[in-house]
């Protein structure tokens, strides 16, 4: 039976929702998405209006429903922003006793030293989100992924862990519940994401992916196959947007249309266009003409400041470690014109690209782009995770609406460790 999964990214600037197919072997296929602009209840990250998240969350899952003739019962939403923390900690257990022959590791090892590696104390305003093991360490010989079966004495391990603000993920819980959903996980944006856009061998060399929404930018570097930073910073693409709306006098509005459709970053791009760019009239301005060189000077500066505070950032954490891998652009913010050449010159790499979320069936013009990395990422991760335990969170209409309990990444966790 083929399994249902709808992934949901709460945006500063758009709500958008995908659903996805997961059959017996994994695989999963995309059958549609829905998008909606946010009415401003989002500020860095965090939920300031439940009233107007509630009705743009049940708007958006609606336009889905009318889309593919599903109802929709439950999702699996991200959150990011500026009150995500991480830390980087390590455990230590003994494998055999003093004086005993060394004997195999086995899930009960595993678990007691992912425990000891997790015994920090939290304030009481955090909610713990991921363990993520990076690395098994077997009587002082580090690289292992999985323990079980080695023989060894001691057995240690380190761990990346990503926590929340209790009370953001308890307003994105109520929004999702008060709209008639149920909420089956709340993960990392940014590490969703990933399981979208980031090829295997960049996950080993070691990459970065920025994925630049309209309140906040997310980061999350990922090395040898597991998280090793997540951060954020408190501005996005929305800074752009104030910046030409007050240079040129116009609507907030008119100035995101305008840096859409005819806004660019890198001047080296446009310093040979003549075209002009149409600022149309509102009450009692006139129609206008700028161009496009006139515009990029407006939006090159903030896109240059979003990209040199993530590196400065990155550069006071790991000052002295190698990253090999690319960096890969993601949210609506990466789309525009220059992007990538303008990472290229802040990072002084040419392993930049944007973030296209793999090929996954259906019609793939729908959500093949940087903006829908997230809520791809959503489906892929989550979907992991839903064959061992079959479940519809979306099916063909019907009367009734039934709950669920535990988040089925939860119930894998217990089941691992």
């Amino acid at each position: 039976m083929n399994n249902t999964v709808v992934g949901l990214d709460i945006g500063t600037s758009f709500v958008r929702a995908v659903v996805g197919t997961v059959n017996e072997s994994k695989t999963v296929e995309i059958i549609d998405v829905a998008k909606k602009a946010s009415s401003g209840f989002l500020r860095n990250g965090t939920i300031v209006n439940i009233e107007a998240a509630k009705q743009c969350i049940h708007d958006v899952i609606d336009e889905l429903e009318q889309k593919t003739g599903f109802e929709v019962h439950s999702c699996v939403t991200g959150i990011g922003g500026v009150q995500i923390e991480s830390l980087n900690t390590n455990g230590t257990v003994a494998i055999s006793s003093y004086g005993k022959a060394p004997r195999a590791i086995n899930s009960d090892d595993v678990k007691r030293v992912i425990d000891c590696a997790n015994s920090v104390k939290y304030p009481p305003d955090r909610k713990l989100l991921h363990v993520i093991p990076q690395q098994y360490i077997i009587d002082g010989t580090g690289g292992f992924k999985n323990p079980v079966n080695n023989i060894a004495i001691r057995l240690e391990a380190d761990v990346h862990i990503i926590t929340a603000s209790s009370t953001s993920v308890q307003n994105i819980t109520t929004c999702v519940d008060q709209a008639n959903y149920q909420l089956d996980e709340v993960m990392l944006k940014t590490l969703a994401c990933t399981e979208a856009v980031m090829l295997d061998e960049e996950r080993k060399l070691g990459s970065i992916l920025i994925d630049i929404g309209g309140g906040t930018t997310d980061v999350i570097i990922i090395f040898n196959d597991a998280p090793i930073c997540t951060f954020s910073i408190p501005v996005g693409g929305n800074l752009v947007t104030n910046d030409v709306a007050l240079v040129k006098g116009i609507q907030s509005s008119m100035a995101e249309k305008i840096k859409i459709e005819s806004g660019c970053c890198w001047l080296p791009l446009v310093e040979n266009d003549d075209a002009e760019v149409l600022i149309p009239g509102f009450g009692s301005r006139r129609t206008e003409l700028t161009s496009k060189v006139e515009l990029c000077n407006i939006i090159y500066p903030r896109m240059e400041e979003i990209f040199t505070m993530i590196r400065d950032e990155i550069s006071q954490r790991f000052s002295s470690m190698q990253l090999s891998g690319s960096i890969i652009l993601t949210g609506g913010g990466a789309q525009i014109n220059g992007a990538v050449e303008m990472a290229q010159s802040v990072f002084g790499t040419s392993s930049v690209r944007l973030g296209y979320p793999q090929s996954l069936g259906g019609i793939e013009e729908h959500y093949r782009m940087p903006e829908f990395a997230t809520a791809v990422g959503l489906v892929l991760a989550h979907g992991k995770h839903v064959v061992s335990e079959p479940k519809n969170t979306a099916k063909k209409r019907s009367s009734e609406v039934h709950k669920e309990g535990d988040s089925k990444f939860q119930k894998f966790l217990k089941k691992f460790f």
